[in-house]
């Protein structure tokens, strides 16, 4: 029914998982920007030999140097282009299915580059500015955004029997409640972005 709300838990195993069944899955873990990423890191490790070998006196120019950098910045630019492009198309096809309204999560994105160990996974996927666009898509198209609170327990609480899982580690893929009910965590988390009541309207 598509004048009902969608859900929409981002992550980063998958990029969103939308309550109505659709996965986006993390373009980051494509092929193809893996194959971009491998020769980012080979271009930058090339430029620092150039530095090291003018450092030492060696007959490096600095024109080289200069093209190095060029082709470093080109790189940045293309895979910074793929992942804005998937941004796109992904709300783009959120925003068709014309739902009533769509609940997202606050994301403490600013929280999450803190942790050393996740920083490079979430500045890849651009959640802030997937917000920042979809906002805009909503309004263009008259659909209501839903902020929930970061302190939500959208991936804690049983869909089915609302009880909160304290317990639940990051590495539990599987929801499972007491009561029964077996889920996706993520996907059990976007059912429960939908059907929130507490939240802000961006």
């Amino acid at each position: 029914n598509s004048s009902e709300g969608i859900g929409i838990d981002l992550g980063l195993k998958d990029f969103a998982i939308a309550s109505n069944g659709k996965t986006y899955k993390n373009i980051n873990k494509s092929a193809k920007l893996k194959k971009l990423e491998k020769k980012l890191i080979r271009e930058q490790r090339s430029l620092s030999r150039k530095y090291e070998n003018i450092k030492k006196g060696g007959s490096t120019q600095k024109r080289n140097i200069q093209k190095q950098r060029l082709k470093i910045q080109k790189l940045h630019h293309r895979i910074d282009n793929i992942r804005t492009d998937y941004i796109n198309k992904t709300i783009a096809e959120i925003v068709k299915t014309k739902p009533s309204y769509i609940t997202i999560e606050d994301l403490n994105v600013s929280g999450m580059m803190k942790n050393k160990h996740l920083s490079k996974a979430v500045a890849s996927q651009k959640f802030y500015e997937f917000k920042t666009k979809l906002q805009a898509k909503c309004r263009e198209n008259g659909i209501e955004l839903r902020v929930v609170d970061r302190w939500f327990p959208s991936s804690k609480t049983c869909h089915c029997c609302k009880s909160i899982k304290k317990d639940l580690k990051l590495s539990d893929r599987l929801f499972r409640c007491d009561c029964g009910y077996i889920e996706d965590r993520d996907f059990n988390a976007a059912l429960n972005l939908r059907d929130a009541t507490t939240y802000e309207v961006a």
